[in-house]
């Protein structure tokens, strides 16, 4: 199975399977001399960790981090660094339960890839799904911890702005209510409401969808690049490689259709601060493929979660029409999870953004305003 890195300067690679003994990844291109703990990674792992409340999965495991390469004591400091050398991550797996899937270990789960890759490969790995489970999306997440790391001027962070069809208040927006409750929602209101809506879906054996926005703060302007590797695209792709994503909005988005020529362009002026002062943000910090200076926005979709325990109809390996229902132990809203998911790749591709644009321009970029 090919294509299980991402990033071009700020590169990563995972490996290993939701039953396996463990999951890492590598990560390629970190600059030296960056200091470097576990402690530093396990704080974003916590945040996605299953089993916290009881609307995410109960399976029980404690992702603990472990730096395996890539990094030493500076004798000079006292201070673990990275080398430049590639950083090796593992997580090892405690709580598997393998023999929940052995009912389907010939059948395709509707909603799953279980049938694509079946079709491709002629091999699947039926026990939570392998390579396909989001349990893999730790070390996406801890790989975006050292890419924080890589750009400590800027912060990122992400919130659940909508639930199913029930969307937040954005008039009651406050990010310090995003670590209060289990749904990493910053209005306290639609979290409350949330919690009787989820209770029923979970009651009921089902599932239900969401939307995770990710803004970054403190990118100056000139990240990404036109034409084939625009910002607003790369940060595209990272979120649609994320399981169960199936949309990606930047700063309006699909909202920007309703919009005429004079609502949607996002006016200027100069700033006290000898940088441009925007009027508004519709294009989510970027234009042409380059970031403005202003905040990155951007939103995903997380389709609902196709293990469900209702019997739905469906075939086996061999042609059969067959009912299943999905026993084990499952998100009924595998949105919640994703949004450390989200914060990590919108971390990773604006760390390999700055790099890619350090090595073009150098220290000597171009300063606004420019002379007459």
């Amino acid at each position: 199975m090919s294509h299980n890195t991402f990033g071009h300067l700020f590169r990563f690679g995972t490996f290993g399977e939701s039953h396996g003994p463990l999951i890492g990844c590598m990560v390629d291109g970190c600059p030296p001399r960056i200091p470097l703990t576990e402690a530093d990674l396990q704080g974003f792992l916590d945040k996605r960790r299953p089993g916290q409340s009881r609307f995410t999965t109960q399976r029980q495991e404690p992702d603990q981090v472990r730096i395996v390469s890539g990094v030493m004591v500076d004798e000079r400091t006292g201070v673990q660094v990275t080398t430049g050398a590639s950083i090796g991550l593992i997580i090892e797996n405690v709580d598997q339960r393998s023999k929940d899937y052995g009912e389907i270990r010939n059948q395709y789960r509707p909603g799953h890839a279980d049938f694509t890759y079946d079709a491709k490969y002629g091999i699947r790995d039926y026990r939570g799904g392998g390579r396909s489970s989001a349990r893999e999306t730790a070390m996406r997440v801890a790989a975006g911890g050292v890419a924080r790391k890589v750009i400590p001027g800027v912060t990122v962070r992400g919130a659940l702005v909508q639930m199913g069809p029930h969307k937040i208040n954005r008039a009651n927006w406050d990010w310090a209510q995003v670590d209060e409750n289990p749904f990493f929602c910053p209005d306290a209101e639609a979290a409350q409401a949330w919690e009787a809506y989820l209770d029923g879906v979970r009651k009921a054996g089902s599932s239900c969808g969401a939307v995770i926005e990710v803004v970054a703060e403190g990118v100056p302007p000139g990240w990404g690049a036109p034409l084939y590797a625009k910002l607003d695209a790369e940060i595209a792709s990272a979120f649609m490689s994320i399981n169960a994503v199936k949309a990606v909005e930047i700063g309006d988005g699909m909202a920007a259709a309703a919009l005429s020529g004079e609502d949607n362009a996002d006016q200027m002026r100069t700033g006290n601060a000898g940088q441009p002062h925007f009027l508004s943000n519709h294009a989510g910090g970027i234009l042409g493929g380059v970031s403005t200076g202003q905040p990155v926005v951007a939103r995903f979709a997380v389709k609902p979660t196709s293990s469900i325990l209702t019997t739905r109809q469906s075939v086996d390996r061999f042609g059969a029409d067959v009912e299943i229902r999905t026993k084990g132990r499952h998100d009924p809203c595998v949105g919640i999870r994703a949004v450390p998911v989200g914060e990590a790749m919108m971390a990773i591709v604006l760390a390999d953004a700055y790099l890619r644009h350090r090595a073009q321009v150098g220290d000597g970029a171009p300063q606004w305003p420019f002379a007459r």
